[in-house]
């Protein structure tokens, strides 16, 4: 027995250490796993296996774990996000969207000029948080035809799936509409009529506190109310234009409106996007700004046509 025991542990120290899957082989499948593509997957892991003999346990192993994330039901998944957002930390889980184009406006202002929009999303497992400026400014002959800037805040809380409580605050300045600034404050409640992977629609409303700062310096304070929807809509998956590029085109917009005793005012916006890459869109959109009770000598309505590039990140 004292001379068996070490030659059976010389056996096993002398045994060759089971091998590893080569590095190229598993950044290979890891890149198929990636695009949740079995048809993929099932093509990458076969030919691993044939030029790998002796790793097929391993590469068997992968697979498995990529058919139970599969088939894993979708509230496990979901319940596995929410736990990985709450974990995150601050400056994570942003996203964001930078918007350069070119405009025609009629009402006020009939011209051309350039537009800069810059929005930011943090969306967390309860909380979402919406940052977006934008400006349009434009001279012709060293006289400004349009100066506008919009910038606004609102966060969200989810309080069920379809249910949620908004609060906003937004700042404006557009003397062709004639105000110099406009502050706007408002909290409520909103409701997701579609939550789905085409059709995403939400309305939301609540009280509103509007102050108007005018530019012949009259001074306005306002209790409101606020009504507003957010639609976004993917009417086609992917249409190729090449191996290394596809258009997905999506219709999205929103509309604003706050009433108060004196005065209402809309904001309508309409999009049509066209992805390019994954980052790179072309966007085509059409706004529309109203106002009940202009300052005098302004028109009530004033429109805008964008086109332009749209950069994700």
């Amino acid at each position: 027995m004292h001379r068996v025991l070490p030659c059976l542990l010389g056996l096993v120290l002398a045994a060759p250490a089971a091998a590893e899957i080569p590095q190229p082989v598993r950044a290979m499948i890891d890149a198929a796993i990636a695009t949740g593509d079995r048809g993929k997957v099932d093509a990458v892991i076969e030919a691993a296996k044939a030029t790998n003999p002796g790793d097929e346990g391993e590469i068997d192993a992968l697979r498995s774990g990529f058919l139970a994330a599969q088939n894993e039901p979708a509230k496990l998944r979901a319940e596995r996000q929410r736990a990985a957002r709450q974990g995150a930390g601050l400056l994570k889980l942003w996203s964001g969207k930078g918007e350069l184009s070119g405009f025609r406006a009629t009402g006020n202002s009939d011209s051309e000029g350039l537009t800069g929009a810059l929005t930011l999303t943090r969306k967390g497992a309860d909380w979402t948080h919406k940052l977006a400026v934008r400006a349009d400014f434009q001279r012709s002959h060293g006289q400004a035809a349009r100066d506008q800037l919009v910038a606004s805040y609102e966060p969200r809380y989810q309080i069920r799936d379809d249910l949620f409580a908004y609060g906003l605050a937004q700042y404006e300045r557009d003397r062709f509409q004639g105000f110099a600034a406009r502050y706007s404050l408002s909290g409520g409640l909103g409701y997701h009529v579609f939550d789905g992977p085409r059709l995403d629609m939400s309305i939301k409303a609540g009280p509103a506190f509007r102050y108007t700062a005018y530019t012949d310096g009259e001074r306005d304070r306002r209790l409101a109310g606020l009504v507003g929807l957010d639609f976004d809509w993917k009417m086609t998956d992917a249409l190729k234009l090449t191996q290394t590029a596809n258009a997905v085109t999506e219709t999205g917009g929103a509309a604003v409106a706050i009433i108060d005793s004196r005065n209402t005012t809309l904001n309508l916006v309409t999009g049509l996007e066209a992805k390019v890459t994954d980052r790179l869109s072309t966007r085509v959109s059409y706004a529309v700004d109203y106002d009940s009770n202009p300052a005098t000598g302004r028109a009530t309505t004033d429109t805008m046509t964008r086109f332009g590039l749209v950069y994700g990140f």
